[in-house]
């Protein structure tokens, strides 16, 4: 079921190619899920307030003078500035929303409805709309709270979990559930859309932050809910898994993973301790675990005989999970080694943005990349006018 595509879009391409997104959702959770519709073909249009969606602002770093951050969630879209609290523009909005097949905000509960925006008031008009919410603490009894990222981290269990066992807790280095909370958005997009497909109902979509972090837990959140047990912080240590963290070589520390005792006894061949493996302190996981503090020394004793590098190349070559800590650049350099191109340029000339590539690839509709991130009010002008015609010649 089309939507109402924009004439500039008409030509677009991907397995969402006709679906047009207004979005209302401004920072991260929102602006990435858009993003990633976008890359898959979807027509999104971004409404920001007259200053424009707060990550302009955030700054350093920037390219040229704009903010690096906004320029890595906001690809593939078009900007249009509307003050809601004008009955004008708030009428432009309203009409976007009509004739859009997905509708993504991220105000507090309630927070559209005097403008004619929330989700009873556009569905009445747009039965078929897919109207997504994000927020921080759901609709409920949390409504009122204001959702960041680093609030849920604290909030979810998530900081108790992340730091050395006698040091503070700390925050997870990037706004992990804003991330995440974003990719369950875009889920519950696809699945809305695909039972509107089938049944030619649209739905509503709720995402809250909270939520995405307990069930992004995971294995901690089901030693709570499961067994009882309240996990604490092991600095780089795993609960269930040894070894399974950083260990010291000759330069610098190794992720080194074996997960299963296959991978132990192949890890113990490579470092020339194969009587480890029979070790019957060391010879399952659950063994590996409880002993850790007399297995690590030995496998120490070892690693540190040779570079970092050196034991990563012969660990990978003999199926032992394992890897250097790098910065973010030596992790694109790492993608770039392994052949998975990370980075693809949006735009030409002066307005080229060199951009994370999309995580998915399709052998038969891979993502497209048609425009960089939008100037504020970069195509006001043009969805005005499309905006004021009647639906059936604005149609691309």
């Amino acid at each position: 079921m089309p939507d109402s595509a924009t004439p500039t879009h008409s030509a677009a391409t991907g397995p969402l190619s006709g679906v047009l997104v207004a979005d209302f959702s401004r920072i991260l959770a929102g602006p990435y899920a858009t993003m990633l519709l976008a890359d898959l073909g979807a027509d999104v249009i971004k409404v920001e307030g007259p200053g424009g969606d707060d990550t302009r602002a955030w700054m350093p770093p920037v390219r040229g003078d704009v903010s690096t951050y906004y320029l890595g969630i906001n690809r593939g879209k078009r900007s249009i500035a509307l003050d809601l609290r004008d009955e004008s523009d708030a009428g432009i909005a309203r009409e976007l929303a009509r004739r859009a097949g997905v509708v993504i905000e991220n105000f507090r509960p309630g927070g559209l409805a005097k403008y004619g925006l929330d989700f009873e008031t556009v569905r009445r008009d747009n039965p078929g709309v897919v109207y997504t919410s994000i927020t921080g603490f759901g609709s409920g009894a949390g409504r009122h709270v204001p959702g960041y990222d680093l609030m849920v981290q604290a909030m979810s269990g998530l900081m108790s979990l992340t730091g050395d066992p006698d040091g503070p807790p700390y925050r997870a280095g990037i706004s992990v559930f804003d991330v995440m909370a974003g990719n369950h958005a875009t889920i519950g997009i696809l699945a809305a859309l695909r039972h509107r497909d089938a049944t030619g109902e649209g739905q509503l979509v709720e995402v809250n932050l909270l939520s995405s972090a307990l069930t992004g837990l995971v294995n901690h959140s089901s030693a709570f809910v499961a067994g009882g047990t309240v996990p604490y912080r092991m600095g780089n240590a795993h609960p269930s898994v040894f070894p399974y963290e950083p260990l010291p070589t000759a330069d610098n520390d190794l992720i080194v993973t074996a997960a299963n005792d296959g991978q132990f006894r192949k890890l113990c061949e490579v470092l020339g301790i194969p009587e480890v493996a029979d070790d019957p302190r060391f010879a399952r996981n659950a063994d590996r675990t409880a002993n850790r503090e007399q297995l690590r020394p030995l496998l120490i004793e070892r690693l540190v005989g040779r570079s970092a590098n050196d034991w990563f190349e012969l660990l990978v070559d003999a199926g032992v999970p394992s890897g250097p800590i790098n910065t973010i650049g030596g992790g694109f350099a790492m993608a770039e080694r392994f052949e998975l191109d990370p980075v693809v340029t949006v735009g030409r000339g002066e307005r080229a943005v060199p951009t994370t590539r999309h995580p998915i690839r399709f052998s038969a509709t891979p993502a497209t990349y048609r425009l960089p991130p939008p100037e504020l009010d970069e195509h006001g002008t043009e969805l005005r006018e499309w905006l004021s015609k009647p639906p059936e010649e604005g149609h691309g």
